[in-house]
């Protein structure tokens, strides 16, 4: 039994609004703690799903800083899809790439330098089924927003 009115409980609205950002970062941090400290065998997958953990430098900062991301494996490299869940605005580690794209991943032990590189508007067609294929919900992503999710190719550089 809850202690709203229940004119309280029918005003109030469920935005579905990502959850705070200081939340998404502290979530991220340990995660990414946690992942070393038991030397990259533990925490390697987000929801069941394959992540890897990228290092780039921040764009505004300068510092880097090491991310989990889902990502799609690619002629000896691998696709990073900036698609934030089809949010309206790219996540804030596209900028870091586009300024600073050398990149360092490691996913399950290996280290790879990579360079990333925006995919272009040519290149997308034969990109997104491999996207696709690799993570089913991109293409729900693109439906949801009008804009125009990035893909960065990141190859040995």
């Amino acid at each position: 039994m809850t202690s709203e009115s229940p004119n309280q409980a029918n005003t109030r609205q469920d935005t579905g609004g990502p959850p705070p950002r200081w939340l998404l970062k502290t979530m991220t941090r340990m995660h990414v703690a946690l992942h070393r400290l038991s030397g990259g065998r533990l925490l390697n997958t987000l929801a069941g799903d394959d992540v890897c953990f990228v290092t780039m430098t921040g764009a505004r900062s300068g510092r880097r800083l090491t991310i989990p991301l889902m990502y799609v494996p690619h002629a000896g490299g691998l696709l990073l899809v900036a698609s934030q869940g089809g949010a309206p605005k790219n996540p804030v580690w596209y900028n870091n790439l586009v300024k600073h794209p050398e990149i360092e991943v490691n996913h399950r032990g290996r280290l790879m330098s990579l360079k990333a590189r925006l995919a272009s508007a040519e290149e997308k067609p034969t990109l997104w089924p491999i996207c696709d294929q690799h993570y089913a919900p991109y293409a729900d992503y693109r439906a949801r927003t009008p804009r125009d999710i990035p893909v960065f190719i990141c190859e040995p550089g």
